[in-house]
C-alpha cells in the first residue's frame, strides 16, 4: 500500500505517492526529508490506483522502494531520474 496526496496547482495535477511504511519518518543527512503527513499523507491506495495517479498527473513526487518500482515497471520514469536520500530512492517527474 501507498501513502498519496493530490494537488490542484495552477491548472497542473500534482501527485505525491510514498510507501506506506515511510510516512512520518525522517531520512538524509545532506538531503533531508521530513515524510509529513501534511504532503503525503492524503490517502491509503493500492498499486493499481498508484498507476492511474500518475499516469493523469502533471507533476509527481515519488519516494520509496515499491513507489519508484511501479514508476519504473510502467516507464512513466529510468533509473537516471532517482537519486538516493538514506538508500530510499526518490524522484519527480514533470510531463
Amino acid at each position: 500500500m501507498f501513502w498519496c496526496k493530490t494537488y490542484s496547482i495552477r491548472g497542473e495535477f500534482v501527485v505525491a505517492i510514498c510507501d506506506e511504511c515511510l510516512l512520518g519518518k525522517k531520512i538524509g543527512k545532506n538531503v533531508k526529508i521530513n515524510i509529513k503527513k501534511d504532503f503525503y499523507g492524503g490517502e491509503l491506495v493500492d498499486e493499481e490506483k498508484v498507476f492511474e495517479l500518475i499516469k493523469k498527473s502533471s507533476i509527481c513526487n515519488l519516494l520509496g522502494k515499491e513507489t519508484i518500482k511501479i514508476a519504473i515497471e510502467k516507464k512513466f520514469i529510468t533509473k537516471e531520474n532517482i537519486i538516493l536520500i538514506d538508500d530510499i530512492p526518490h524522484a519527480q517527474l514533470i510531463k
